[in-house]
């Protein structure tokens, strides 16, 4: 049963017949105190509570606020939808705070709003959280479509679990993780095991798109648009509706493209640069960072509104150095894949080898394993691999400064050590973009705006 809370009788009609069309029971109430009569007396036959924020002349809030608050001490585990007005999102954020479960503004897309209900119904279900039998590998692959991703470790197992139970609502997710996790892998395995699998899966990099294209790029544009769009363009929106989009790098993300991407992602329209005709999407969206966005939310430099709207479920995948045992298997997976890229049937890699892999600290992950695999495969010549072959192919990640060497606190903002280290190491790897992007752990895109931001001459068809 699906409660409505809203004093306005035409919301709550509106509402009432929506939900019963789609099938659900639903019962409205018009204040506060009948929203708590009804929660106390009918709580086990509670699903959702879809609960309008302003009770009152003022349109502050703070009886909305006070209201919640109240519901999550009677039913704390019981999901609440917000309805507010977009002008009003702050007050929305100050209740995704509070506990709610997610927010809507008005007008509401029917689709949409009824898609929220769904997942919010499904992951609140007693079953969607329940660890029935024993959590094996073999297991998992039993039920989920895995086959892309290696491991065996049992807390990379439970991330697993929840990935496969997540997967077949439509809820937002941010997954967090250091660079070569595979933030990646796990996003397309989410799409596979969600209901949109035979729908499009498109991947975008926001790291490498400028602020200046973004439009043109996530919503496409029509011919004739701006100076240089000489023919149509389809947006990468466009091109994922029905299915998933995969947001990589949302950190690197200017605060002006962090606006245009909440309202999308917020009321689920767009509009073709050219064209003022509002369209209609139906996607899944799957955000991926290498950042601390709660921080970047702290220091003003990404919307808290947007934050809460990517990461309704939240996935954090831990260092490959936090599971070494899955080493081994990652080897072999890599092996047998060279296996046949190369021709080279025979390859193997000794226990001793295998074992002295499971001690490197490997920073960047499973990434840095795969080229220290394949470059050692090409560059030996052997067929039997063992811990010398390794050695001598392991790159040494860049040597951290010393204490010693740091400047005395007060001598440089942190803008200016950014700028100088961004100079260093242009001169380091003779301007090569590429190169200083891969030492500074940034993208190329990220690295470009940085580099104008602080005029450091750059070759610009690197």
């Amino acid at each position: 049963m699906i409660l409505i809370i809203d004093d306005d009788i035409a919301v709550r009609t509106s509402l009432n017949l929506l939900l019963k069309q789609a099938g659900y029971k639903a019962v409205a109430v018009g204040n506060p105190r009948e929203a708590l009569k009804a929660v106390r007396e009918q709580l086990h036959l509670l699903e959702v509570v879809l609960m309008d924020m302003n009770f009152s002349i003022e349109t502050s809030g703070e009886d909305g606020l006070k209201l919640l608050q109240q519901l999550k001490e009677l039913a704390p585990q019981l999901p609440v939808i917000l309805i507010t007005g977009w002008g009003t999102i702050s007050l929305a954020v100050a209740g995704m705070r509070a506990g709610a479960f997610d927010f809507i503004t008005k007008p509401w897309s029917n689709e949409y709003l009824l898609g929220q209900i769904n997942t919010a119904r499904k992951l609140s279900a007693p079953d969607a959280v329940a660890t029935t039998g024993i959590l094996t590998r073999k297991n998992l692959d039993k039920q989920y479509n895995f086959r892309k991703i290696v491991g065996e470790d049992p807390a990379f197992l439970a991330i697993l679990r929840n990935i496969g139970q997540i997967s077949p609502t439509d809820a937002s997710v941010l997954i967090e993780g250091e660079s070569g996790t595979g933030k990646e892998l796990i996003a397309e395995a989410i799409h596979l095991n969600s209901l949109r699998r035979s729908q499009p899966f498109v991947k975008v990099n926001l790291g490498g798109i400028s602020a200046s294209l973004f439009e043109s790029e996530m919503f496409g544009h029509k011919r004739g648009a701006f100076t240089d769009a000489k023919s149509d363009r389809t947006g990468r929106f466009e091109m994922a509706n029905k299915g998933s989009i995969f947001l990589d790098e949302m950190g690197e993300l200017d605060l002006n493209s962090q606006v245009k991407m909440l309202r999308v992602l917020q009321d689920r329209t767009y509009e073709v640069l050219g064209d003022s005709r509002p369209r209609k999407l139906d996607i899944r969206v799957i955000s991926a960072t290498n950042r601390r966005l709660e921080d970047m939310v702290e220091q003003d430099r990404f919307r808290e509104d947007l934050f809460y709207r990517i990461n309704l479920i939240t996935i954090k995948l831990p260092a490959l150095r936090e599971r070494p045992g899955d080493i081994p298997l990652l080897v072999n997976y890599f092996i047998d894949n060279l296996k046949e890229t190369y021709n080279r049937r025979d390859l193997t890699v000794t226990l001793r080898a295998l074992n002295w892999l499971k001690q490197l600290p490997l920073p960047g992950n499973i990434r840095e394993l795969k080229n220290l695999v394949e470059r050692t495969v090409l560059i030996s010549g052997k067929t039997i691999l063992e811990p010398e072959d390794f050695q001598l192919h392991l790159q040494q990640a860049p040597k951290k400064a010393n204490k010693k060497d740091m400047p005395a606190v007060g001598a440089m903002t942190l803008e200016e050590m950014e700028a100088a280290m961004i100079r260093k190491s242009m001169q380091f790897y003779d301007n090569n973009v590429s190169k200083v992007a891969k030492a500074l752990g940034v993208s190329r895109g990220a690295l470009y705006r940085r580099l104008d931001k602080f005029n450091i001459p750059y070759d610009a068809a690197d």
